[in-house]
């Protein structure tokens, strides 16, 4: 038995290098070969069973969140024009201008140290502009302002006059409003420092959208969602009214809105599940829990929609400029269209490159990419498209 086993492993190695002769490839090049050819349809069966699997999962999220997103929106009734803080006063003539500044400027000054807001008089007719960082004093400026020229009295005890009457009324204005917005939002038990950060937000836009009347529809949003997913409704509206609560001071305090607004509702007491949703709303930090993601969709939905907030054209060209070369960067990638506003990209990619079913991998990595570097609000779609084309001609 040992002479025929002893036979028989000689002439495997016999036949092995027979084999290998033949081939004009060692066992060991066979080998790698081999690996490399499974590993690639390994690959290749991979990429077709994460298609498959994302298709399935993409089409019911995407039908279900359509479903609770719709049913939000559909609730919800909110302009689509709101109401925009203006810097700009009309004068009833130019004579109107020499009043204003006064002797020596002495009626200027005194207005700019009354309201903390400079006055800027220059050759645009039969108006002047406000400047400041701080919206409540600019209101506060206007408002004193027109009633000085509506009065004809311009002098400086005149303006400390009016300047004091307009403070008073705006501080019950915000307070108000920020008793009227809780009472709307069926949210109760917050601190009255907090509902008057919220009145504040009355005077206070972002991208042309007044931020109370955006917290109120944020507010109202996630309370909807919330109801559709069976989680605490009063507490997502509660984090939906106060996410932008640090804009109301954002021009005093230095940092991220998102993280001044977190410490201001941790300080006055809020749960610490509503100050981590309005820290991570803007994944300052991770989100961790249903409401911050509720508050993120719902800020997102809010600022998004048609009309709610304008950009300006310098800022919107260089997006896009970003968007496309982005998607541009990958190998195997022609061209690359923002279109839709910057909300949808098109890629078209060379055939012989990317397969089928590498397109899909490749449509992920660029969405990936896209989310890693860019800020934009709202979702960008990306499409990726390849196709083959034979031309020829008839003569």
């Amino acid at each position: 038995m040992t002479a025929k086993q002893t036979d028989y492993e000689q002439l495997l190695v016999h036949q092995r290098q027979e084999l290998e002769r033949v081939a004009n490839i060692s066992s060991e090049e066979a080998k790698a070969m081999l690996i490399a050819s499974m590993e690639a349809e390994a690959k290749h069966d991979g990429a077709k069973l994460i298609r498959k699997i994302e298709n399935e999962t993409r089409e019911i999220a995407h039908r279900k969140s359509q479903e609770i997103l719709a049913l939000a929106v559909k609730r919800y009734a909110g302009d689509y024009v709101t109401e925009k803080t203006v810097s700009v006063v009309n004068l009833p003539n130019e004579e109107m201008k020499g009043r204003i500044i006064g002797r020596e400027g002495r009626n200027i000054r005194a207005i700019e140290a009354a309201t903390g807001i400079d006055i800027i008089i220059d050759d645009t007719p039969e108006a002047v502009i406000l400047s400041g960082f701080n919206p409540v004093r600019r209101e506060v400026a206007k408002i004193a302002l027109e009633r000085l020229i509506d009065d004809g009295r311009i002098h400086p005890a005149r303006i400390e006059e009016i300047v004091e009457k307009v403070n008073q009324e705006i501080e019950a204005s915000i307070k108000e409003a920020g008793e009227q917005a809780t009472f709307d939002m069926g949210v109760h038990g917050i601190d009255p420092e907090v509902v008057k950060l919220i009145g504040r937000l009355k005077y206070r836009s972002s991208y042309a959208q007044n931020v109370l009347q955006h917290s109120r529809e944020v507010g109202f949003i996630c309370g909807v969602m919330a109801s559709e997913l069976g989680l605490d409704v009063k507490q997502a509206k509660r984090a939906g009214l106060l996410h932008d609560i640090g804009k109301s001071v954002d021009h005093e305090v230095e940092g991220p809105h998102a993280l001044i607004g977190a410490e201001l509702a941790k300080k006055y007491g809020e749960s610490p599940e509503v100050v981590h949703a309005i820290m991570a709303h803007h994944e300052e930090v991770p989100p961790e829990s249903s409401l911050a993601a509720l508050v993120q969709a719902a800020d997102t939905l809010s600022g998004a929609r048609p009309g709610a907030r304008q950009e300006m054209l310098e800022s919107y060209v260089k997006r896009l400029e970003e968007l496309e070369k982005v998607a541009m960067c990958f190998e195997g990638v022609t061209k690359s269209y923002a279109i839709q506003a910057g909300r949808e990209i098109r890629i078209i990619v060379e055939g012989k490159i990317v397969d089928d079913d590498q397109s899909f991998v490749l449509c992920r990595d660029i969405a990936k990419k896209i989310e890693k570097e860019l800020s934009y609000p709202g979702q960008i779609k990306v499409t990726v498209i390849r196709e083959t084309r034979a031309v020829d001609y008839a003569r």
